[in-house]
């Protein structure tokens, strides 16, 4: 087992080293085999692993961090969590490599891009195998610095560096909490091992088991890219569509989701911070679906909706269903990484165009995209009996049986979020697809479409995983039950059936509307709705709510109007202004002590008689007195 763990991380990091080493010196098939190779034979090992796994183990590498009592060696921790994560995030990696083969073909620096996909894997890998939170953090900033790097790859463009400048700002405020909570549990447990802190939660006060599970939310909050720290999201569509894929579907995002998954067993003990987990993914779920409503970016409408996905994981983590959120972690990597591949087809195939406004038509013209990326809709949706309706009922049914006031407030807003979402689910693709529209598509390498055809079958069957309670016990839910503290409630079957019907009417009533509003859509109409200026709720959707332009109010200005106060007036007009006018008066003193050297004797001797005569009066003055 020490060997497959050791292979799992050693092989991503040795491609990306190989590559950012001596990969300009290489063919780009090299580069590309290579990068490819590496996240192939790490599937290989967790896959091995998989097979092997007997019971939770811990894998001491190396020593690390040593001083006094502290200790956070490289050790590694080998769990059904853990094992899942590495098997899907290899697997969804391997395919998104093999399909940036194709769509970076006629891209320069293949090496530095190869190398940072292959370091983003590494780093992601780290985070969810790490056995204390110091290595873990590790891998936590790991991925940040790869997607900042990735998201302005093309950083001869403002508009992309801008954009990976903006991810790794935004995401280091919640790095920042998360760090002080690392420090805190080192100081309440004496220890940084997450398994021996998740079993001492119930030595400490309800009180600080709360400022810790509220540090560590900030944390999952950026990295995630939940209200209020999800701004950066967005704009990361910058970077390549393979990049998106991979932030959105197996690494970055899903490091929050996995942190407060991993850190159940100690905050489930505080109702407080359960709440608002809970409250946090509920809100974040109902705003990612209503700014996705009225995009017309394609990459835009995606990133919104994984900011919507990402919270109903959060809305699980938080009603208890830790199991429930995992699973749609899972389903969710397969099935947005499917939508981002389809859409890198679309948007390549029409010349970098992504106005879905301007597209149309692309059923007849890209049969395979289309079947394909109708499975990943199909999926987001959630419509029966895809993995995506499974698994975001099974959070819903979560929230549901926790009861009370607040839950259901939020089960409320779960069910709307789900009607929002299969309406712009289906906005986007009778905008796409639908109608007539494009004439010419450029084709490209088969390679594209057949990453997509995977990734469709397990968007579809992969709910077979985690079935309904009703229907069968769900395999995923036993496996994991050695690693997760499950604090959710359970339903009859009567009740979790009439919790699935409405889901499923929901979804099918957002298709409905879907089809009324954009099924029988003219060219004419997609002119003039490509050329509206949108205005009101549609203006306030389409920015984002205007978050951007509320930090720029609350933080930006403030902080711009107080940098320029102390450049101007502290640093240039009072310690500046200062130094320069005591350096004229020295100038000035100089000068005038400098007319004394005459080259005249009895200006000398005058001046040396004044000087004696001011001492001896100055030594009569003080013997007198």
């Amino acid at each position: 087992m020490k060997l497959y763990l050791v292979l799992i991380l050693l092989l991503p990091l040795l491609g990306g080293t190989l590559n950012a080493l001596v990969g300009r010196k290489l063919p780009r098939r090299l580069c590309e085999a290579l990068a490819c190779a590496a996240v192939w034979g790490a599937f290989a090992c967790a896959l091995l692993a998989f097979g092997a796994y007997e019971a939770p183990e811990t894998v001491l590498l190396a020593s690390w961090l040593a001083d006094f009592d502290f200790t956070a060696p490289i050790a590694l921790y080998l769990d059904p969590l853990s094992l899942v994560m590495a098997v899907m995030i290899t697997f969804v990696c391997g395919l998104i490599h093999l399909y940036a083969v194709g769509y970076m073909a006629g891209e320069g620096s293949p090496a530095r891009f190869f190398a940072l996909l292959n370091l983003f894997v590494f780093a992601m890998l780290v985070l969810i195998l790490a056995e204390n939170l110091p290595l873990l953090y590790l891998g936590w900033e790991g991925v940040g610095f790869c997607s900042y790097a990735l998201i302005g790859f093309w950083y001869s463009d403002p508009k992309n560096a801008t954009a990976g400048r903006k991810a790794f700002i935004t995401t280091r405020i919640g790095d920042t909490a998360f760090g002080i909570g690392i420090v805190w549990c080192f100081q309440l447990f004496q220890t940084e091992s997450i398994s021996q802190i998740n079993q001492m939660g119930f030595l400490m006060p309800v009180g600080v088991v709360t400022a810790l599970g509220l540090l560590f939310l900030a944390g999952a909050m950026g990295k995630s890219a939940q209200v209020p720290l999800m701004v950066w999201l967005p704009d990361a569509m910058a970077g390549p569509t393979p990049v998106s894929a991979l932030i959105h579907a197996a690494t970055m995002v899903t490091a929050g989701v996995y942190l407060m998954a991993r850190m159940s067993p100690l905050f489930s003990a505080s109702p407080v911070v359960m709440a608002a987990v809970a409250v946090t993914g509920a809100v974040t779920a109902f705003y990612g679906a209503s700014c996705a409503l009225v995009q017309r970016d394609f990459k835009r409408v995606l990133a919104y909706s994984t900011i919507s996905q990402i919270g109903y994981m959060m809305l699980g983590v938080g009603a208890g269903a830790v199991t429930a959120a995992t699973f749609h972690l899972l389903e969710h990597a397969f099935f947005k990484a499917l939508l981002f591949l389809g859409a890198g087809c679309i948007i390549a195939a029409l010349h970098h165009e992504q106005d879905i406004f301007r597209m149309g038509g692309l059923r007849r013209r890209m049969p395979v995209t289309f079947w394909a990326f109708l499975a990943g809709a199909a999926c987001l949706a959630g419509l029966p009996p895809t993995g995506g309706f499974f698994s975001k009922d099974a959070i819903l049914a979560a929230v549901w049986a926790k009861g009370g006031a607040l839950y259901g407030g939020l089960f409320v807003l779960g069910l709307l979020a789900a009607l929002l979402t299969s309406f712009y689910t289906f906005r986007l693709v009778y905008l796409v697809f639908g109608g007539e529209g494009v004439k010419e598509v450029h084709h490209n390498p088969r390679v594209m479409d057949l990453m997509l055809l995977p990734l469709a079958i397990l968007g579809l069957l992969g709910g077979f995983i985690h079935l309904p309670a009703f229907l069968a016990e769900g395999w995923l839910g036993r496996f994991l039950a050695t690693a997760l503290t499950e604090g959710a409630a359970h339903l009859s079957h009567g009740e979790e059936m009439a919790v699935e019907g409405i889901a499923a009417l929901v979804a099918l009533t957002g298709l409905a509307i879907a089809h009324h509003r954009y099924g029988g859509i003219r060219r004419a109409a997609r002119i003039e709705a490509a050329a509206a200026e949108p205005r009101g709720i549609a203006a306030f959707l389409l920015n984002g709510w205007y978050a951007d332009h509320l930090y720029r109010i609350l933080f930006i200005r403030p902080y711009e109007a107080i940098a320029s106060f102390l450049w101007r007036r502290v640093d240039e007009g009072v310690i500046d202004d200062s130094l320069d006018r005591l350096a004229d008066g020295i100038g000035t003193a100089g000068r005038g002590l400098g007319r004394w050297s005459c080259g005249r004797v009895s200006v000398y001797l005058l001046s040396f008689a004044a000087g004696l005569a001011l001492v001896l009066g100055w030594l009569a003055w003080g013997w007198i007195s």
